[in-house]
């Protein structure tokens, strides 16, 4: 007995000095910065006492394996002091590693005047010759360099109003409402500013470049004050904004270009000026301050953050010039801040964007809007493997309650605590919606926004923008229509109007029935029937159902004659779906008969049989495929808002 229990004491043995050696030829861990204890990339790590380091991280974690027992590593990151680790087989598995950041020296200070820095060339400009080394090193968004990627980002969109007054906050509109400016601040200027919107949202992004391109930004999460329900002021929020690529030549604000300070064509715009040499997040960077060469050119001006060893740029803020010349908007301004784990790629770290809106005039002290954008990218993960099934649009993903988080969730999720004012905002929207005429105010704003009066619950009067319209044929036309409307995401929606022409002293009707079956493919149905005056040429670009308006035949201002109009007595069935995103195929069987609405000036008659007919019969099929790269929508329901973008409207019929 003895000796057979003396094997497995020998198996034991030998399968304990196994499991030994494995440890010690393997380690696993994280590496974080003392201070912040954030992760930090870019470490070259090294094993036992070589000289040549075994792989330098691109991510905060890493996990080594070795051909020789691994018996302690050094970590050694520029700006950072070196670490040493011994590994022993109960750390092998878990190194936690903090480094600690140098103190960085820099330049005396150097004072900064209006005039600019007069050079013979650009040669003797050191700014010059730092920008150079920047086109050369032109960075890649760092995602499109791994298989798979994910990553979570954190938005913040805020508006305060801005230059408030004493004599404005006395005004009669505030009677009942004066408890607002409680939650008012004062700003530096000595006026008020008070936060009157704030909308947080959290997304999951999902990106796979190898063996195909797929993404998916998930919205996991979102809080409005006091907004939920009214969507369009949440989404005219949204609208504003667009992310930008600071290497791109050209910057994208409200669907207009500015060049960009980064761009390889820079100098053609810019005057740059080195300034001073500072430390971001233990990296010696340039400070470099630019502005443009020209007055009256659209442009930004501000400072650029350069890396003095690889010329990346970690951060930038761009503020444009007093010319600025967009309606309604006084300025902006941004702030970027960038991760560079390695010497090609860059990684969005944060994004701010500031627009002050002045509806009214555009002087420095008039009543502005301030609408704040804020957007955190964290917890990068790279090259592991995603399912298929993550990039699938799921049902449940598009419920309304699928982006609703109690409190507790939100101060976990949020990167930075909330201020005082922003906190505020919540509490002084849910006092505001207990109170009759500020719900008057917003109810007269969304009726303005999205065209429709909500009568009482369930039905929407309107399109109110096309009660009145005239034409030759009709003179003045009156038109009254309704809706059912629930919420933002119905499934189904019912139509109709009535119209009436008081110069040929007929009545017009249309309606409308459509059912979507599916948020997913948005797979829907529907019928209509209408018997109205139209232009027959709008047909080819509008022709997607019985309650589309047709501006050519109740226009309210147009030019030139508008006499050659039609009487269309039409029925429409069809059927729609969107086998892949933004990509729709529609079937629509149309049966509908025409003639001339103004006989005198617009003629439809043809011989059939040797018989003169003034009505034209047609029945026909219609096969559509919409497309739509690039677009972004809101809602999930049977209608949706579509975000302005410059996306193509592509539509083979």
């Amino acid at each position: 007995m003895l000796n057979n229990n003396s094997k497995y004491y020998n198996l034991f043995f030998l399968f304990f000095i196994s499991c030994l050696a494995y440890a010690q030829n393997t380690a696993n861990g994280r590496i974080v910065d003392a201070k912040t204890n954030k992760e930090i990339t870019g470490v070259d790590i090294f094993i036992n006492d070589n000289t040549e380091p075994f792989l330098k991280t691109s991510l905060g974690s890493f996990s080594i394996k070795s051909d020789s027992i691994i018996y302690k590593l050094k970590f050694s990151k520029k700006n950072y002091s070196n670490e040493t680790v011994t590994i022993t087989p109960e750390n092998a598995a878990n190194v936690f590693v903090q480094l600690s950041q140098e103190q960085v020296s820099t330049i005396d200070e150097i004072v900064i005047h209006n005039e600019k820095t007069r050079y013979k060339n650009k040669k003797e400009n050191p700014a010059y010759a730092i920008m150079q080394e920047v086109w050369k090193r032109k960075r890649n968004n760092g995602l499109e360099k791994f298989d798979t990627y994910t990553y979570k980002e954190y938005e913040k969109i805020q508006f305060d109003a801005n230059n408030l007054d004493s004599a404005f906050m006395s005004k009669k509109i505030f009677n009942k409402l004066d408890f607002i400016f409680d939650y008012a601040d004062s700003t530096a200027s000595g006026k008020i500013g008070l936060p009157i919107f704030l909308n947080e949202s959290i997304y999951e992004n999902f990106g796979e470049n190898k063996p195909g391109k797929k993404t998916k930004r998930l919205l996991v999460a979102q809080k409005t004050s006091g907004f939920q329900d009214n969507q369009v002021i949440t989404i005219t929020a949204k609208n504003l904004y667009r992310d930008i690529n600071i290497y791109d030549n050209t910057l994208n604000y409200f669907d207009i270009g500015f060049p960009s300070p980064v761009g390889s064509n820079g100098f053609s715009t810019y005057d740059y000026n080195l300034t001073d040499t500072i430390s971001i997040h233990g990296e010696n960077a340039y400070k470099i301050r630019y502005q443009p060469k020209r007055k009256d050119v659209l442009a930004f001006q501000g400072y650029l953050y350069i890396d003095t060893d690889n010329y990346a740029v970690l951060g930038a803020t761009l503020k444009s010039t007093q010319k600025i010349n967009v309606n309604f908007i006084n300025s902006i301004s941004t702030e970027l801040e960038y991760d560079n784990p390695d010497e090609n790629t860059f990684l969005p770290k944060k994004f701010i964007t500031e627009i002050e809106l002045t509806p009214f005039a555009k002087k420095r002290t008039s009543k502005s809007i301030i609408a704040k954008r804020s957007v955190d990218y964290s917890q990068y993960e790279f090259n592991k493997p995603l399912d298929d099934k993550v990039f699938t649009r799921k049902q449940e993903e598009y419920d309304d309650k699928f982006v609703d988080k109690d409190d507790a969730y939100w101060v976990k999720a949020r990167p930075d605590s909330l201020s005082k004012s922003e906190q505020g905002v919540y509490e002084m929207l849910d006092k505001l919606q207990q109170t009759p005429k500020f719900n008057r105010i917003v109810k007269i704003y969304e009726t303005l926004a999205s065209g429709y009066y909500n009568a009482f619950k369930g039905i929407d009067i309107g399109p109110i923008f096309s009660i009145y319209g005239k034409n030759e044929v009709e003179g003045d036309r009156i038109r009254l229509g309704a809706r059912t409307y629930f919420g933002q995401n119905d499934p189904w929606r019912v139509q109709f109007y009535t119209a009436y022409g008081f110069k040929d002293e007929k009545v017009k009707y249309g309606a409308e029935a459509r059912y979507m079956f599916n948020r997913v493919n948005r797979f829907m149905i529907g019928a209509g029937t209408k018997r109205d005056i139209e232009q027959l040429g709008v047909q080819l670009t509008t022709d997607d159902g019985i309650m589309a308006r047709t501006f050519a035949s109740s226009t309210l201002f147009a030019r030139g004659e508008n006499a050659s109009l039609s009487s269309i007595n039409k029925t429409n069935i069809f059927a729609a779906i969107e086998p892949w995103k933004n990509f729709q195929v529609r079937v629509d069987g149309t049966l509908q008969s025409i003639k001339s609405a103004n006989p005198d000036k617009f003629s439809l008659m043809y011989y059939r049989d040797g018989d003169l007919r003034k009505t034209l019969n047609d029945s026909h099929v219609t096969l559509s495929l919409i497309a739509r790269p690039g677009a972004k929508f809101s809602q999930t329901g049977v209608d949706r808002y579509e975000h302005g973008t410059l996306a193509p409207t592509i539509i083979l019929k």
